[in-house]
């Protein structure tokens, strides 16, 4: 019997192996990853484990030999060559060729460059070993610069001046997340990270990075004794557009989270979803790798499968917690309603579209996340009024 491949062994990748033996398929499962660590999940490597307050293992998805205890062919350290759909193979670096009979891609996203002069000599942080090498930087303090202030860079600049560092944060935009959230709830973030000691720089960019210094578009120059570049991320697509898969911002698949090719699916970061409730939706965040597996799993399974979860994010900075649910990127919203205190940064905001709500933020504001979400899927218009009034309870609105 040819096995269940997966290729990217992120979280996506490991708890779709998971979820293959919990729903009882006892056939050969090989999953590959190109990092030589055992899977892991990401979100520790810019908060916990960045601050050192998680261990470095606690980011694992499961332990080493819980592989070997479930017959998981866990192979790391192997990067994929090439796939072939006709043929039903993967083809690996050194040139081995494994078949398939069903093949998941959770290939995931790689960094951005910092494309300046000296753009070689900043740090980026998506990896594990990259995290250690962050953690050890940050632990020297000195003066920090970090390019990009969106969710990464925002929780980096937290971190650096937990650890002490002179922190300059630089910003394109004319506020933080301004493509996420908007420039009203954008500027909460900008206060916050001020508030706690960091030189934010918005409208701003990087012109050269020298071993140094930083050198601003204006000519100005910030000195710098590390630099990190925090500037976005793209699907990794590379196998399956050489493959002749259907790509266009991520492997497009189905709401069953098949693709272009027979027996081909795709979850996590790489798979650009036709979601029946949202549309055509890529996430890049840690619930969509933990829930996109698993349905890819099933799907491969046979089961009938629809993907439509609610996206969902968190993050967390100094003494500021947050979750994000929906979807509402510019342009498909028309006002932003706040419940509770914004200066206080104690706050739900609601980002609506013709009185439906495509998104809601509960900001050190907690156990809404249910009701939100609610609000999101049900997709009826609400009163703006009674949605941003704190006596009424969300499940009333």
């Amino acid at each position: 019997m040819d096995p269940y491949v997966i290729v990217g062994a992120g979280l996506a990748g490991a708890k779709a192996a998971e979820t293959l033996r919990a729903e009882g398929f006892d056939g050969p499962v090989v999953l590959i990853g190109d990092e030589r660590e055992v899977p892991y999940e990401r979100p520790p490597l810019s908060k916990g484990y960045l601050l050192g307050k998680d261990p470095r293992e606690g980011s694992a998805v499961h332990p080493a030999e819980w592989y070997d205890e479930q017959g998981i062919d866990l192979r790391l350290g192997t990067p994929v060559a090439a796939i072939r759909p006709a043929q039903h193979e993967v083809e690996l670096a050194g040139g081995e060729r494994v078949r398939y009979a069903k093949l998941l891609l959770t290939t995931g996203s790689v960094v951005r460059p910092l494309d300046v002069p000296g753009g070689d000599r900043v740090r980026t942080l998506r990896k594990l070993p990259d995290a250690d090498d962050l953690k050890d930087a940050l632990g020297r303090g000195g003066r920090v610069v970090i390019v990009g202030a969106g969710w990464i860079g925002l929780e980096v600049s937290a971190a650096a001046r937990e650890y002490g560092a002179d922190v300059t944060l630089i910003e394109a935009l004319p506020q933080p997340l301004s493509r996420v959230l908007g420039d009203e709830i954008g500027a909460v973030f900008a206060d916050l990270h001020r508030a706690h000691g960091v030189d934010v720089r918005l409208n701003s960019g990087v012109k050269e990075v020298t071993d140094k210094d930083v050198t601003l578009p204006d000519g100005t120059t910030v000195p710098a004794d590390m630099v990190l570049a925090g500037v976005g991320i793209r699907p990794d697509t590379r196998l399956a557009e050489e493959a002749g898969l259907a790509v266009d911002n991520g492997i497009l698949v189905d709401a069953s989270l098949r693709s272009s090719a027979a027996d081909i699916y795709a979850a996590g970061d790489v798979a650009n979803v036709d979601s029946p409730a949202f549309g055509r939706i890529r996430v890049e965040h840690w619930a969509n790798a933990l829930n996109g597996g698993p349905a890819a799993a099933r799907a491969m399974l046979g089961q009938k499968v629809v993907y439509d979860r609610v996206p969902y994010f968190f993050s967390d900075q100094y003494d500021l917690g947050l979750e994000y649910s929906g979807w509402a990127p510019p342009g498909t919203y028309d006002r932003v309603v706040i419940r509770g205190d914004l200066p206080g940064r104690e706050f739900v905001a609601f980002w609506l579209s013709e009185g439906r709500v495509r998104a809601g933020m509960n900001v050190n504001v907690w156990d809404v996340t249910d009701p939100i979400q609610d609000l999101v899927r049900r997709g009826t218009p609400v009163d703006p009024d009674r949605l941003g009034d704190p006596e009424v309870p969300l499940d009333q609105v």
